[in-house]
Order: C-alpha cells, then sequence, then structure tokens
C-alpha cells in the first residue's frame, strides 16, 4: 500500500505557474505507476498525466500537453506536476493517483489516491 498527500495547490493568475507535489509513504513508491487527475465541480475526474515507474516514460492529456510536466523522484518518494501557462479551464481539485505496474487513463484503474489540492485559475 502507499498513502499520498498532496500540495503545492492555491488560486493564480491566467499564465502564472504551480508546482503541485505529491509525497507517498511506504518504501514501495518506485513500484506503482503514478499519475495526475482532476476534477472540476460538475464533471467526472479526468486524467492529466501519468509517469511510469522508472520515471522514463510519460503521457499527457491533450489539453495540457506542452504547458505541464509531471516528474518523480524514487529516492524521495515524491511526484511533481509543473503547472505553466495556466488557464482558467485548468481550474479543479487536483488528485495524486497510484497503481501498480503500467499505466492506465482511468480513474476507476487507480486504487491509491491523495486527498487532492484545490487549483483556481483566474483570468
Amino acid at each position: 500500500q502507499v498513502q499520498l498527500v498532496e500540495s503545492g495547490g492555491g488560486s493564480v493568475q491566467a499564465g502564472d505557474s504551480l508546482r503541485l507535489s505529491c509525497a507517498a509513504s511506504g518504501r514501495t513508491f518506485s513500484s506503482y505507476y503514478m499519475a495526475w487527475f482532476r476534477q472540476a465541480p460538475g464533471n467526472e475526474r479526468e486524467f492529466v498525466s501519468g509517469i511510469s515507474r522508472s520515471g522514463t516514460t510519460t503521457s499527457y492529456a491533450d489539453s495540457v500537453k506542452g504547458r505541464f510536466t509531471i516528474s518523480r523522484d524514487n529516492a524521495k518518494n515524491t511526484l511533481h506536476l509543473q503547472m505553466n501557462s495556466l488557464k482558467p479551464e485548468d481550474t479543479a481539485v487536483y488528485y495524486c493517483a497510484g497503481r501498480p505496474y503500467g499505466g492506465r487513463s482511468a480513474p476507476e484503474d487507480y486504487p491509491y489516491w491523495g486527498q487532492g489540492t484545490q487549483v483556481t485559475v483566474s483570468s
């Protein structure tokens, strides 16, 4: 098992940047494919970005490609999401999630979730 705690959310202006972090407990962080999801009010939870266990392979939703960068530090049990050129439509609660083995983009494929961190982008 792994416990996940997000941080780094906040309220910013369009065009600004934020860096989200996700701290994982346990000694098996490197065994998990990790991802960021987000959920805006009235919307379903959606995949934002994912990263392989080694960190060598990443994937992004089309809506964030070129603006967001996912990374992980297995030695420090941390996951990050660097978000640049933020837009009002990026406003949501952002969650980190983990699953054993390979990547998936459906929330139901992830057994481990953090509590979420709010990101609000105003125009």
